[in-house]
């Protein structure tokens, strides 16, 4: 398919255009997706969309675009190469229902569920039945797409990742359980061990424990989860959509395993990146080489069980490079060391580390850090406004770094920002 002509198709599947993604989620809130939303196309490539400023591109999920369990690094060529400030829609696949406890075969697991074939997706379908390998006990279970480089980008530059729009492929997704795995390994699940002849051919003998979850549109173009007690009666709780993967390619030749987190970001989970954040990214190849998966429709802090409500989702992005030296960039040195976050109220200084204590100090220094050199302050009177004044919270524990991120308010430093316009 000529992506030049996939206009009309973009605009219906999505059930709102990526000029209104633009201008903020509100519109997008105020339309629903017709479930399932397929493919756009077989390649990755511009979009032209009438009325849509800068130039759109689009990136699906296919073996020619994904890494399955591992993340981009200094040896993968980008599938797409925009310039700054372009625009990029992604359809991202959750590996829940994917998996080889799940019997590698989306149609069968889904089926098992309800879900005809017809709302299971199909590039979720060629993947699996696919030769990609994948090792269910040593590779990352993640399907990452990209990665997409900016013209220009440097190592030492820094990539603005602002989430333009979410919108869920289809209105169901999994939360697992898995043995060994989890804020509780040996504890849960509550099923014997898995079997040494577990394999894709017979699934149950992993005994994980994998909960198929739907969501239903709500008031205000929200959405929500559901869930049932023993008596069947509904738990609906607040369904939220964010990536838990964004990051940038790692200047290695080693292979990056999808699971923990790192100064590329990668598997940040971090739920506050959703619709209308930004996450800035820093560079370390030629062309920074932009990825996104671990589509995520809800998550607790802490992500606890393991997972969180896994869900096919397509987010849009635009991407602009900052130089180094570029005063959007949120320090003093005009680059950055390690991912950080904002949304319209918080800055979000990102602490990482294997020992949750460690990832603690992490966020604190980052915090730290980022009110000395960008906001001025000294740092013991910092020290003392984070520890009077901001939340920590646990991004997750399960992905071996743990994460915890700070909240600072944007609103206690008003008269500060004021002064530097």
């Amino acid at each position: 398919m000529n992506l030049r002509h996939t206009t009309l198709l973009l605009a219906l599947s999505a059930c709102f255009s990526v000029s209104s993604a633009i201008a903020a989620d509100k519109a997008a809130s105020q339309k629903m997706p017709a479930f399932p939303l397929q493919p756009l196309a077989e390649k990755a490539g511009e979009i032209v969309i009438p009325g849509t400023k800068g130039k759109v591109f689009y990136v699906p999920s296919t073996l020619e675009t994904i890494k399955w369990g591992y993340l981009p690094n200094a040896s993968d060529k980008p599938v797409l190469t925009v310039p700054t400030g372009s625009t990029i829609v992604f359809d991202t696949l959750s590996h829940e229902g994917l998996l080889e406890d799940q019997s590698r075969d989306p149609v069968a697991y889904f089926a098992s569920k309800g879900i005809p074939v017809n709302m299971v997706l199909k590039d979720a379908i060629a993947i699996t039945q696919s030769a990609i390998p994948h090792d269910f006990q040593k590779d990352g279970p993640h399907i990452v797409t990209g990665p997409v480089a900016i013209e220009g980008a440097e190592p030492g530059d820094v990539l603005k990742v602002e989430v333009l729009s979410i919108v869920p492929r289809v209105p169901y997704g999994v939360i697992s359980n898995r043995h060994g795995k989890g804020s509780l390994p040996g504890e849960f699940p509550e099923t014997v061990p898995p079997e040494a002849d577990a394999s894709a051919a017979h699934p149950e003998k992993f005994h994980n424990v994998s909960v198929f979850t739907p969501i239903r549109a709500v008031k205000n173009g929200h959405w929500e989860g559901i869930l049932k007690n023993k008596k069947g009666t509904e738990v609906a709780f607040p369904a939220v959509p964010f990536m838990g993967v964004m990051g940038v390619a790692s200047a290695t030749t080693g292979q990056v395993h999808s699971v923990p987190p790192g100064p590329y970001g990668g598997n940040i989970d971090i739920n506050e990146l959703g619709v209308g954040s930004t996450v800035y990214l820093p560079v370390f190849v030629k062309g920074g080489n932009f990825y996104t998966g671990d589509p995520h429709m809800a998550q607790g802090d802490g992500e606890v069980a393991l997972t969180a409500l896994e869900h096919s989702l397509r987010p849009t992005f635009r991407i602009t490079l900052l130089k180094k030296g570029d005063k959007q960039i949120p320090s003093a040195s005009g680059s950055l060391l390690k991912p950080f976050g904002e949304t319209k109220d918080f800055w979000i200084p990102i602490g990482l580390d294997p020992d949750l204590n460690l990832a603690m100090k992490d966020a604190v220094r980052e915090s730290i850090r980022f009110l000395t050199e960008v906001l001025g302050m000294e740092r013991d009177i910092a020290y003392a406004y984070l520890s009077a004044a901001t939340d920590y919270q646990v991004s997750q524990v399960v992905d071996k770094t743990k994460g915890i991120h700070g909240m600072i308010r944007k609103s206690d430093f008003s008269k500060v920002l004021n002064e530097k316009k």
